[in-house]
């Protein structure tokens, strides 16, 4: 807050603080325990930009009696209105290393009209020599790492349910203090000695245990995706190529997007993918790098789909 005034009043423009910490706490920060604790690994970025940052934020700012023709951010992101299909489209930053059109796929058409987004078109290594030859402290301010200063545990504040890890056998390996405390991928901090190393492959909320194996069996060749949205082009009703992120610092990759209903779908791999979380996003894009939609992950297979 202290460096944002700064900004403004170096800038001379006005600067006005919204208050929309009740709103997080209980949309974001909910979501996120109630995830965390059903043993998924929730994005909250994601819902974050869809419900508070490009809703409730603007909405707020309105009623507060500040009045404004768009809202803009700083999100390395993209967005333009196609004459075409009559739909506003979520565009790929220009620094894929920095891209953030990930994080705000669930935005709505309504949304997408009423915003601007001038950083897509540079890179952010621009973005700070802009800054610094405007003469603006915060030229050189580290990245924003993470949606939450503290200890997770401060959000979960449950107590500790003992259970046990098991192979993909169901062999007991030993225990552990809540699925909470892993994600699927996560091979460090588990505590059990083996020939090699071993990776968290599923957190089993029902059994209240923590599947390990070793790293060929993290692989996937298909997930299921629920609650879809859709930005640059209408649903897709039939197979279509796609590229898909699975995770905000992972590249695209090739894949076969399968409907299974209007809010549900299968996204066959055109090459295995490691460390497929539940409750994750699976977000689609072109090959041109607009977004199509995206989806939570609700669970992964390995079987033809």
């Amino acid at each position: 807050i202290a460096a944002a005034r700064k900004v403004c009043q170096k800038l001379d423009i006005p600067y006005h603080v919204i208050d929309c910490t009740a709103e997080y706490k209980k949309i974001v920060l909910s979501n996120f325990k109630a995830e965390y604790l059903a043993g998924r690994t929730p994005n909250p970025c994601v819902l974050c930009n869809a419900t508070i940052k490009f809703s409730a934020l603007p909405l707020a700012a309105r009623a507060a009696g500040i009045e404004f023709d768009k809202f803009a951010t700083g999100h390395y992101a993209g967005v333009r209105f196609n004459q075409e299909n009559g739909r506003y489209q979520l565009l790929c930053g220009k620094d894929p290393r920095k891209d953030q059109a990930y994080f705000l796929y669930r935005l709505s058409q309504e949304q997408l009209a009423g915003i601007m987004l001038p950083l897509g078109s540079y890179t952010k290594a621009e973005i700070r020599e802009l800054a610094k030859e405007a003469g603006l402290e915060v030229c050189d301010k580290p990245d924003s790492q993470d949606f939450y200063t503290g200890d997770i545990n401060d959000i979960l504040q449950t107590e500790p349910k003992p259970g046990n890890f098991v192979n993909t056998a169901g062999k007991v390996l030993g225990t552990h203090r809540g699925i909470w405390n892993y994600t699927v991928g996560q091979r460090r901090g588990l505590g059990i000695s083996a020939d090699r190393p071993l990776y968290v492959i599923k957190l089993d909320k029902e059994k209240n245990e923590v599947v390990l194996g070793y790293e060929e069996e993290c692989y996937k060749e298909a997930l299921v995706a629920d609650g879809l949205t859709w930005l640059s082009v209408p649903p897709l009703a039939e197979k279509t190529e796609i590229q898909v992120r699975l995770r905000s610092s992972q590249a695209p990759v090739a894949a076969e997007f399968l409907p299974q209903s209007a809010d549900t779908a299968a996204i066959r791999f055109f090459s295995r993918q490691k460390a497929v979380a539940a409750g994750q996003s699976a977000v689609f894009y072109d090959n041109d790098g607009y977004v199509l939609g995206g989806g939570f992950i609700k669970g992964t297979q390995n079987a033809a789909v």
